[in-house]
């Protein structure tokens, strides 16, 4: 039965990155159409929650947040709800207030004359009222969901896949943040986050999620990686105690944010990672991989 499957793959450069999406099915043009509908999910998303676009939900709150309340796309909402209650349960790990901090470090684009203010930025400053209105508390409050908004898209793509009807499988790969659902067993490799060259293990996943935060890399600047974009828990410096962390989670939303909570607080996120159904390999930065025990039968470390 499965050679009488249609399988196809197509890719865009979406999210900062480029999207994979790939999907099988007995008919072509439904295949082809499922993929259509899931690549403009995750054009939604990147359109809602950018933080370089001025049009966007993040930039419109960024921008005027303060002094009114602003509505947003139900989208926003819910990720935003999903930051609320993982900055809570991550004792404020996990913050998407971090702008200000980001744009200090360069990380972000920051007008020559912005103002972030020197106390360290807080998500009680986001406060979800009715309607889908939000407002921001602090003058200088600004959200960046570059740690969510990934994961968040590559659900709402499988989601389009799924929704077809017809499909027997689908994958989406949004920069190595990805998920599958289908009978099919996929696997992914993980990079050295020092080494990007060198491959450290491949999991084995299938109908669940996976994501990667590692220290930054970019090929056409420098062959040695940069420090980590993710803030430490001081909230003003890069989190350095880990490399590189992968997450398996049943959505990619959770695992692109659990990985954040995971560079910080390495082995300390345990019991994070249980409440999620998660779980997680930490590569620390004196080369140690340590394994989520519930996970090390799809961990296939390279000889």
């Amino acid at each position: 039965m499965a050679a009488d499957l249609n399988r196809v793959r197509r890719a865009r450069p979406l999210l900062g990155t480029f999207v994979e999406i790939e999907a099988a099915g007995p008919v072509q043009a439904e295949v082809i159409s499922a993929i259509d509908a899931a690549f403009e999910a995750v054009s939604i998303v990147h359109t809602l929650m950018s933080f370089h676009d001025p049009d966007s939900d993040v930039s419109r709150l960024n921008r005027e947040a303060f002094d009114q309340p602003v509505k947003v796309h139900e989208w926003t909402l819910d990720v935003l709800k999903t930051s609320i209650e993982l900055h809570r349960r991550s004792g404020g790990l996990f913050n998407v207030a971090v702008a200000p901090i980001l744009q200090r470090m360069g990380l972000l684009p920051s007008p020559d004359d912005a103002a972030t203010g020197g106390r360290r930025p807080v998500l009680d400053a986001v406060e979800l009222l009715e309607r889908s209105m939000i407002r921001f508390r602090h003058r200088h409050a600004k959200i960046d969901l570059g740690g969510i908004a990934k994961g968040f898209a590559v659900d709402r793509a499988l989601d389009a896949l799924r929704g077809s009807g017809s499909l027997a499988s689908g994958i989406v790969n949004a920069g190595g943040d990805l998920a599958a659902f289908g009978a099919v067993v996929q696997s992914a490799h993980i990079r050295h986050p020092r080494d990007p060259g060198r491959v450290v293990c491949r999991v084995d996943f299938a109908n669940e999620a996976l994501a990667s935060s590692a220290r930054r890399f970019d090929s056409f600047r420098s062959t040695e990686t940069a420090v980590s974009a993710i803030v430490d828990r001081d909230g003003q410096t890069p989190a350095n105690a880990i490399d590189g962390v992968t997450v398996r989670a049943p959505s990619c939303m959770i695992a692109d944010a659990l990985t954040k909570i995971a560079m910080i607080s390495g082995t300390d996120a345990g019991s994070l990672l249980e409440h999620y159904n998660a779980s997680a390999l930490l590569i620390t930065s004196d080369a140690e991989i340590q394994i989520s025990p519930d996970w090390q039968n799809a961990v296939h470390l390279a000889a």
